[in-house]
Order: C-alpha cells, then sequence, then structure tokens
C-alpha cells in the first residue's frame, strides 16, 4: 500500500531456556493445507515448525558485538524454536533478525527489505528480543516490526500472480499496532514500487482509516490490494468487519477470481468470523488481479514503513482454502498454546533491556544515594544493570551492598514523573505491572516506565509517561 506519510513482551523474560522437553507436532498448519489441496508455497515463523516433519532452520540472528551470525532451529522436529540458542548467542549484547526462512521448500525467504518507491530505505531490522513469547510452556521470540523496520523477497517461487487464488494466515500481536503505512503480510509488488491497483494481495493489521476500516476504534485486519486497505467491496466503512485485538490474534485473508474474503479470530481460543466474503472492489483494476508474487512483511507494497506490529508465524498457500481447511488450521494454531504456560512470568533477574534504544537501565554510576534518578546506557552486565522482580512486584538493584527499588518519586502519579532509585518501603509507587504488550506500568500511577523523548543515547534519563505504544515504552529482562 502506498502512503507517503505515515509489543510484545511476553512476560517479564530474556527468554531462558526451560525444562520442558520439545515435543514434535502430529500435523502443521502447512500439513492441513496440504490435505486440503491448497499447499503451503511459503511459510515463516520464528517460534515454531509449521510442518509435522520440519527439522530445518527458522530463522537467523546476527549479534552486534561481532557481527557474526547465528541459524536458529527447531528443538525436534516439528516442534519449537530453540530460543535457548537465541539466548546464549546474544547474551551481553544486542541482536537483529537477519533472515526468516522458507519452511515450504520454495526458498522464498524473507530479508532486510531493499529502498523502493516510498522515501528511505533499505530497512532496519527487527530485535531479536523485543518480542518474546510462549507456546506451552517453551520459549519463542516473534519478529517485533517498529517503524522503519521491514523484510522483502522479490524472487519468489511458487507464489500467485495476475489473477491466481491463493490463502494467507498470520499470528500476530492484537495489542501491537499503529496507523502508519502499512504492516502487511503476503503478496506484493516484485519491484517495490506502486504498480497501480490489484498489484498486491496481503494481510493488513492496524488503525489506518484513508482508505477502508471497519467498526470500533480498530485495529482491523483488512486486505492491501494496492491503493486500497479494504474491509469489504469498495473502500470507506464495512461495520461487519470488527475491531479484532485479541493479544494473540489469527487474520487470514483468501482471494479468488472476483472473490475474496477476511477472516479473524482468537489464537488462543476457540474458531474463525468471517468479517467479509463476496466479490472484489467495484473499482478498476481490481477485477482481474494483478498479483505479482513478492513477499513482504511489516511494509507496504512500495516499501511504505511506518507501520508497526509483531508476527509470529504466517503462510501464504496457492489455491483457495475451504471454510473447513481454515477451521482446521486456526485449531491447529490454538493448539499451539500461544501465551500458555513457561517461565515468561517469573521472578529472575537480570539486564533491563530499553527495546528501541538497545541500551540497558541502570542506576547511573553505581550511586548509592536515594532519589538518583535511573537511564539508560551500553549494557556492562554490572550490578547496577541487573534488576530483580520480587513476589511483591517491586524491581530491585543491589549495588555496593545496598538494595534499592525502582521508586516513582514522590509518589508522583502524572506524566514527566521520574523514575528513581530509593530505599524499599513496600509502597505502591515502589510496584510495578509487567504487561503482555512489552510495557511496565507503574501500579499507582498506571503510567508506563518511559526512556525520556525516545532517546537512544547512553545517559538518557527514564520517567513515567502515559503509555502510547512507542518503542521507548517496550522491555525484557534478559
Amino acid at each position: 500500500m502506498t502512503l507517503a506519510a505515515g509489543v510484545a513482551l511476553g512476560g517479564f523474560v530474556g527468554v531462558l531456556a526451560t525444562a520442558i522437553p520439545a515435543q514434535a507436532a502430529t500435523q502443521g498448519p502447512c500439513d492441513i493445507y496440504a490435505s486440503g489441496g491448497t499447499p503451503c508455497v511459503a511459510a515463516h515463523s520464528t517460534t515454531r515448525a509449521l510442518y509435522a516433519a520440519y527439522n530445518g532452520n527458522l530463522y537467523q540472528v546476527r549479534r552486534s558485538s561481532d557481527n557474526t551470525t547465528l541459524n536458529i532451529g527447531v528443538t525436534s522436529a516439528g516442534g519449537y524454536a530453540n530460543a535457548a540458542a537465541q539466548d546464549s548467542f546474544c547474551s551481553g549484547t544486542s541482536c537483529v533478525i537477519t533472515e526468516i526462512y522458507d519452511q515450504s521448500g520454495h526458498g522464498n525467504n524473507l530479508t532486510d527489505a531493499p529502498a523502493g518507491g516510498a522515501a528511505g530505505g533499505p530497512d532496519a531490522l527487527a530485535n531479536a528480543t523485543a518480542a518474546p513469547t510462549t507456546l506451552n510452556g517453551h520459549e519463542a521470540y516473534g519478529v517485533y516490526i517498529a517503524a522503519g523496520d521491514g523484510y522483502r523477497d522479490d524472487s519468489t517461487s511458487g507464489i500467485a500472480t495476475g489473477d491466481n487464488a491463493e490463502s494467507e494466515y498470520a499470528v500476530l500481536d492484537g495489542t501491537h499496532y499503529n496507523s502508519g503505512c502499512c504492516f502487511d503480510y503476503g503478496n506484493a509488488e516484485t519491484d517495490a514500487h506502486d504498480d497501480g491497483n490489484g498489484t498486491m494481495e496481503a494481510i493488513y493489521f492496524g488503525t489506518e482509516k484513508a482508505w477502508g476500516y471497519g467498526a470500533g476504534n480498530g485495529p482491523w485486519i483488512m486486505a492491501d490490494m494496492e491503493n486500497g486497505l479494504y474491509s469489504g467491496v469498495n473502500a470507506g466503512y464495512n461495520s461487519n468487519d470488527p475491531t479484532t485485538n485479541y493479544r494473540y490474534t489469527t487474520a487470514m485473508i483468501e482471494g479468488g477470481a472476483n472473490q475474496w474474503a477476511i477472516l479473524g479470530g482468537n489464537a488462543q481460543s476457540g474458531g474463525l468470523a468471517t468479517d467479509y466474503s463476496g466479490a472484489r472492489p467495484n473499482v478498476s483494476g481490481y477485477n482481474p488481479m494483478h498479483k505479482q508474487g513478492a513477499i513482504i512483511l511489516g511494509i507496504g507494497g512500495d516499501n511504505s514503513k511506518s507501520s508497526a506490529g509483531t508476527f509470529y508465524e504466517g503462510v501464504m498457500t496457492t489455491g483457495y482454502a475451504s471454510s473447513a481447511t481454515e477451521a482446521s488450521v486456526q485449531a491447529n494454531i490454538v493448539a499451539a498454546g500461544y501465551g500458555s504456560g513457561g517461565t515468561s512470568t517469573g521472578g529472575s533477574a537480570g539486564e533491563l533491556h530499553a527495546v528501541g534504544a538497545g541500551k540497558c537501565l541502570e542506576d547511573p554510576n553505581s550511586t548509592t544515594t536515594s532519589g538518583t534518578q535511573v537511564d539508560i546506557n551500553t549494557c556492562s552486565g554490572g550490578a547496577n544493570q541487573t534488576w530483580t522482580r520480587n513476589s511483591s512486584n517491586e524491581l530491585t538493584a543491589t549495588v555496593s551492598g545496598s538494595t534499592f527499588c525502582l521508586d516513582a518519586n514522590g509518589k508522583g502519579t502524572t506524566a514527566g514523573t521520574k523514575v528513581i532509585i530509593y530505599a524499599c518501603n513496600g509502597q505502591t509507587n515502589q510496584q510495578w505491572t509487567v504487561n503482555s504488550n512489552g510495557t511496565i506500568t507503574g501500579v499507582q500511577s498506571g503510567l508506563c516506565l518511559d526512556v525520556t523523548g525516545a532517546s537512544t543515547a547512553n545517559g538518557a534519563l527514564v520517567e513515567l509517561w502515559t503509555c502510547n505504544g512507542g518503542s521507548n515504552q517496550q522491555w525484557t529482562l534478559s
């Protein structure tokens, strides 16, 4: 989609290895699609295998300390991502996701998106630790797309072109989104330019209303068909396309000859709702379609990249999947157990990473003076950057034998309140809620722990601020 202008913390973790043994799936989503006569031609996931027999790599990470890379595979055939390998490799430094491998055998791997018709490029790469999650107790990481991040493959194999039929699904974080253009996954132009109506067919998720929108305030699942985000038969409002913001959201788009559909549901329970099923938009260029067969993630077809969102898994098929097939795929996603079990809410100790800055929360200069405002700095592993969440919901650091609590200065409840170290006293301004969307909020104030001005500089101060979904309010502990 073209537009010139324009979170997920699965608990409080650095995604530690668990003692839960991996169990191979008896059937994956792509096995189900194949049985239904609509086989996968692209299958991407950083969390699990999408075929019961898949035993290859899921994705690749690169660490900043020496720019070396590591492929992250599964713990067993048909199993979950080997998050422990990533944790070990990225320990003491930061990592980005450099490639997301296609499990279908077609070689449709997603890499850094190049410059396109929209301003800017090549795109930035996703922080590899910004979207920790669990699947049936197994730790894994999603792909956290901040504005400016994006992935693409313009030289694909097997992807639908022209007016040929396809089906697409993605499992997304329904609480991480914005109104920027365009958080997409699916079929796009092969030249990274806006090539006109009908040259795309991708899942869109967010609150952009310039072309189409649904009921409520959003976010909505819509189809990006280029020069239009469609929630129904025409641009504009479709009251049957609901706000869909489950923590783990299943989003589906199906497209064939003058027929397409939107389906959505809770990726943790229940079935799918059909938000639209009918004819193509009644505008020149969409019937027949002119799909080109590239694959994008987190961006629009012309590399518009002001969007945000989190992706866990998704596929593209050849052929228009039946409702029975899609129902079986949804049941498989639910059975994968996103967000269930594991130690993702545990009270472990480690560095508290500011996702947007790639720095660590610290007690500046290891001071033992209560009232000192905390800041962010290059991660060093020092005691002044080691934080523990205890059973009282306090965040504590022990420096030179003294233990301090993270504290909202003066029991402040207004945006801009300084966050300081202070002697622990059991009061609510020293208690913190760790949220599944990656934020940390003060129990007393309800405000978010925030890096002032979204700065990425060493010494940037930390305060309380109204929660706004920004990457400067995203945190992980490792």
